[in-house]
């Protein structure tokens, strides 16, 4: 099955890894921007976008390994949202030579224990997918996602409300033909090997992004040797989205710096 996947630019290499409520179009601010100075790749996930899934074990980490062959990267800058910045965190550890730097936006962690109300929040979303009411799961999903725990959805620009939802129906659609999600980790004790990480590292995270996500943030950025920690404000899960500007500066000048 080959994964869906786009190259564009010239430069310094860079791999956009997208969140797990969205694909590869929340790229499309940064697809304009970053390729104006850099080799820029954006793939979907199995299951994701225009990458379907079918039945059986398969690694995320491994299909971004693999395209990035495909597509001639040798090298490149990771930038990796919630579970793009989980994938992320695998690649490092699997190829570190390959990582030039590291940006973790919001990142997963695999064995993070997370709180009853995050769970109580699946429990809901995953209910309503199972009773065929797609509009209610996807509005508990931009709920606790994009809005945030301490905003409200009218206190969220409605267009990027939009684009979320219409990438999480999708997701909900083709995950749907499988009987479950059968990915495995490319790399096990990734929380155990933070320390092992010599990739350039950029920890960042939306100040309205939920406790659990917080959390993580703060760990890795403990953990991981010389790692940096910066919040971007009045955003909460996607902050590439809300807040563009901001991102984009922070993003590429820390890979400008260190890459």
């Amino acid at each position: 099955m080959r994964i869906h996947s786009e190259v564009a630019g010239e430069g310094p290499g860079i791999v956009l890894l997208h969140e797990g409520i969205c694909d590869s179009r929340m790229w499309d601010t940064q697809w304009e921007t970053f390729t104006r100075s850099h080799r820029v790749l954006r793939l979907d996930f199995r299951g994701y976008g225009r990458s379907p899934i079918e039945p059986g074990p398969y690694s995320s980490a491994r299909d971004v390994i693999e395209t990035m062959d495909r597509h001639g990267f040798e090298r490149a800058a990771l930038v990796g949202v919630s579970l793009g910045g989980r994938v992320a965190l695998e690649f490092a550890l699997a190829q570190p030579k390959r990582v030039s730097a590291l940006v973790l936006v919001g990142a997963g962690l695999p064995g993070h224990g997370w709180s009853e109300g995050q769970r109580a929040i699946w429990e809901e979303e995953e209910a309503a997918v199972q009773a065929g009411d797609l509009d209610a799961a996807v509005e508990v999903s931009l709920r606790a996602w994009v809005d945030g725990p301490r905003r409200k959805p009218e206190d969220v620009d409605p267009a990027v409300r939009g684009r979320v939802a219409e990438m999480q129906r999708r997701i909900y659609e083709l995950q749907g033909s499988v009987e479950k999600d059968e990915e495995e980790l490319l790399v096990e004790g990734v929380a155990e090997r933070l320390g092992e990480i010599r990739a350039p590292t950029l920890v960042l995270v939306g100040e309205e992004d939920v406790p659990d996500i917080q959390s993580i943030a703060e760990r890795l950025a403990r953990e991981i040797p010389g790692s940096r920690r910066a919040t971007i404000a009045n955003t909460a899960h996607v902050p590439s989205m809300e807040r563009p500007r901001e991102f984009e500066e922070l993003v590429l000048g820390f890979i400008d710096e260190v890459a």
